[in-house]
């Protein structure tokens, strides 16, 4: 699956826990083009950015290329700057059925959760 976020981070590991759900750790590149726009001074980690980091490691979970069909509960309780936390621990709780693949996602770094959502993809067929 190619990442559109080229270079904005890296995935350290992937893990399938006990209960069938995944756990991902990745590293932001601090030094991405992004940050320098998104602020100035002051990085932040886009929204946008993040629930796009969730749908291509759902991919790569899942093996399948999804669509975002609708995101609900999408909570962001704390800034994610790159150059203090690049290091990110996400749980993806995944459930399919047949086209259709919903998530609910914690992302974290140490013990701050930065991101709380549920997203529901479809999966695109060829």
């Amino acid at each position: 699956m190619q990442s559109i976020l080229t270079d904005f981070y890296t995935i350290q590991s992937t893990e399938r826990t006990d209960n069938g759900n995944f756990t991902a750790r990745i590293i932001l590149n601090k030094d991405h083009d992004i940050f320098k726009g998104h602020f100035p001074g002051n990085p932040v980690t886009p929204g946008v950015c993040m629930m796009q980091i969730v749908k291509e490691l759902t991919e790569e979970c899942t093996g399948s290329q999804l669509f975002l069909k609708s995101a609900s509960n999408v909570k962001f309780m704390a800034i994610i700057n790159p150059f203090e936390t690049p290091e990110l621990t996400l749980q993806l709780d995944i459930t399919e059925h047949e086209q259709d693949i919903k998530v609910k996602n914690v992302t974290a770094f140490g013990e701050t959760i930065a991101l709380k959502m549920s997203v529901h993809y479809q999966k695109l067929t060829s």
